[in-house]
């Protein structure tokens, strides 16, 4: 593969992974009442520690989200956002493995939730893609159109 195909891949890999963050950190920064419910939901933890990371994890989303878009940053946004997918991934596997009903809250709302509107597989197979992503993006951070080309000519 071409170095410039790899720009090109790696460019639409920032895009649509920091936009799944800012869309997702962006619903719940809203609403970041729901965003502690959310997180409180998962039960790994004590409630004033779930309460801090569901009003923080909203506004971590978005700035790694804007990281990537513009490009600054990049390998430390990719790994930053990898471990946070990763984080999510390790929760909704708990959940499911321990039996909650819950909704994820990963795109706002969250909660309890009647068992058939549970969508576990769905969303380790969606944030397991983002990884895949991210993970791209720490080993080759270089892409067209980024900041960090602009400020550092990497």
């Amino acid at each position: 593969m071409s170095s410039t195909v790899k720009d090109v891949v790696g460019l639409v890999l920032r895009l649509v992974v920091g936009a799944v963050l800012v869309v997702a950190g962006g619903i719940k920064v809203d609403n970041l009442g729901e965003s502690r419910q959310a997180t409180r939901a998962y039960d790994l933890m004590p409630v004033d520690l779930a309460n801090f990371l569901g009003s923080l994890l909203p506004f971590v989303e978005v700035a790694l989200g804007l990281m990537l878009i513009i490009g600054l940053l990049t390998r430390a946004a990719a790994i930053g956002s990898a471990l946070l997918l990763l984080a999510f991934i390790g929760a909704i596997a708990s959940a499911w493995a321990r039996g909650l009903t819950i909704d994820c809250g990963c795109f706002g709302g969250g909660g309890q939730v009647d068992s058939q509107d549970t969508r576990y597989l769905q969303e380790i197979l969606r944030d397991g893609a983002l990884v895949i992503g991210a993970i791209w993006l720490v080993v080759r951070p270089r892409t067209r159109f980024s900041l960090d080309h602009r400020l550092w000519g990497d």
